[in-house]
């Protein structure tokens, strides 16, 4: 745990993370992370969050995932915010689907998790798809939550692993 705050603290020193406590009502809920950071021509970052079991359905990670990309958009003037999620992982995919991230395809084997390379299903946003901002658009429901749906193909494929016969 210490190296893993180490690490948090370098990239926000560095320039290159922004690691942010998510609180409700002066509890510590969870946490998300905005990674991979580059400025330039790219200016784009990741996001990852989680937040305790708790405090879900109570619209905090929506609400936090929101308010770290318009920052990043408005506050250190990003381009691009990208959420890579495990197939597996319905709430997180339920988030993304609520902000109108727009579904941009299948990482095969894409981050090593639990002792093997794991498949993730890939959403983004770019400034200019929401220039009110993505909490605004969200509160005033607004959002395309079709965007982040993920097709039934990429679906079946993320169920079976590389070489297998049903790919």
């Amino acid at each position: 745990m210490r190296s893993s705050i180490r690490s948090l603290l370098g990239g926000a020193r560095t320039g290159t993370g922004l690691p942010f406590a998510i609180e409700v009502d002066g509890e510590f809920a969870g946490q998300l992370n905005v990674s991979s950071i580059t400025y330039g021509s790219l200016a784009s970052a990741s996001i990852g969050y989680w937040v305790a079991e708790r405090f879900a359905g109570r619209g905090v990670t929506p609400t936090a995932v929101a308010l770290a990309t318009d920052y990043c958009f408005a506050g250190i003037d990003l381009h691009r915010m990208e959420i890579c999620i495990r197939p597996e992982n319905g709430p997180s995919l339920r988030v993304v689907e609520k902000l109108g991230f727009r579904y941009e395809g299948l990482r095969r084997r894409y981050i090593h998790i639990d002792g093997d390379w794991r498949d993730h299903f890939c959403f983004a946003l770019v400034r200019e798809e929401i220039p009110e901002g993505v909490l605004a658009r969200w509160r005033q429901g607004r959002a395309p939550t079709a965007a982040g749906q993920v097709p039934e193909a990429d679906v079946r494929r993320a169920q079976h692993p590389l070489g297998s016969d049903s790919e």
